[in-house]
C-alpha cells in the first residue's frame, strides 16, 4: 500500500467497502476506448454492465488517436489521450492502447477481459477511501471534503458525463455497426487541490455538458484514486 494513501486512511479512520459506513464507497473504472477501434465494443458493453452497480463509477473515456483511420469519434478528446498517457507512464508501458481499463488508478488491463476486470474491481475495494460528498448548492454542485492528513498533492477532478449514446458508425473499422457507449465523458478537468483541510467548493456546471457530474480525488504522484462521488444534474 502506498504510504501516502496509508497516511490518509489512518488520519481519517476510513476503510474501503461497506464496513466504512459511507453511503457510497465508489470504485472508479475508466475505459479508454474509441469508436474507430474494432476491439472495443465488448469492453464498451462491460462498462454498461459496471455502470449499473452502485459501488462503481464506470466511465467511457474516448481517445482521439484512432480518428485518422476513417471515422472521427465525436466524443474523443486530446486531453483524454493525455490522461491515458499519464497512466501509461505510471504502469511503465511504452505505448497506449484500446480498449484499456484502469481501475481506481491502481490497476490496468485489457478492457475486454471481463474476469480480469472484475477481479481488479474486487481487489480495489481494499484500497483506502476518503469520503467525498456532492450535493446541489446555490451556485451549482457543492463539494464537501473532510479534514485529514495528506502526504502529497491530491488533485480534485470534475467529470461531466452522459449516461448513454448510441451511434451509427459509417466508416472505419466498425463501419455499418451501431455502437452503444455508457457514462460517456464529455469534460474532465482539474479544478483544485486538496491539502487535507476541510473544504467546501462549488463545482460549476454551466455549459459543461453532461447529464451527471462527478468529482474524483486522485494522488498527483501515484495517480491512485482515493475518493469519488457523483450527482445527476437532471434530478434523476
Amino acid at each position: 500500500m502506498c504510504h501516502k494513501l496509508a497516511a490518509v486512511a489512518m488520519a481519517l479512520g476510513v476503510l474501503s467497502g461497506p464496513a466504512a459506513g459511507a453511503e457510497k464507497a465508489l470504485t472508479v473504472v475508466e475505459l479508454f476506448t474509441s469508436q474507430g477501434c474494432s476491439s472495443c465494443p465488448p469492453a464498451d458493453a462491460l462498462v454498461g454492465e459496471l455502470a449499473k452497480r452502485d459501488d462503481v463509477l464506470a466511465l467511457s473515456v474516448h481517445v482521439d488517436y484512432w480518428d485518422y483511420i476513417g471515422w472521427k469519434d465525436p466524443y474523443a478528446r486530446a486531453e483524454h489521450t493525455e490522461r491515458q498517457r499519464q497512466y501509461s507512464r505510471k504502469f511503465e508501458l511504452r505505448y497506449v492502447y484500446t480498449p484499456q481499463m484502469v481501475v481506481h488508478g491502481a490497476y490496468q488491463s485489457v478492457g475486454g477481459d471481463r474476469g480480469d476486470i472484475m477481479e481488479m474491481v474486487d481487489k480495489a475495494r481494499a484500497l483506502p477511501r476518503v469520503p467525498v460528498k456532492l450535493k446541489r448548492g446555490p451556485n451549482g454542485v457543492q463539494l464537501d471534503l473532510p479534514a485529514g492528513s495528506v502526504d502529497g498533492d491530491v488533485e480534485i477532478l470534475s467529470v461531466f458525463f452522459d449516461r448513454r449514446h448510441d451511434t451509427n458508425i459509417k466508416r472505419g473499422e466498425n463501419s455499418g455497426r451501431t455502437l452503444s457507449h455508457y457514462n460517456v465523458v464529455r469534460k474532465m478537468k482539474r479544478i483544485g487541490t486538496w491539502n487535507g483541510e476541510a473544504m467546501r467548493m462549488s463545482v460549476m456546471s454551466e455549459d459543461a455538458g453532461g447529464e451527471v457530474c462527478a468529482v474524483i480525488l486522485q494522488m498527483a504522484g501515484s495517480r491512485q484514486i482515493i475518493g469519488a462521488d457523483w450527482i445527476a444534474l437532471d434530478g434523476t
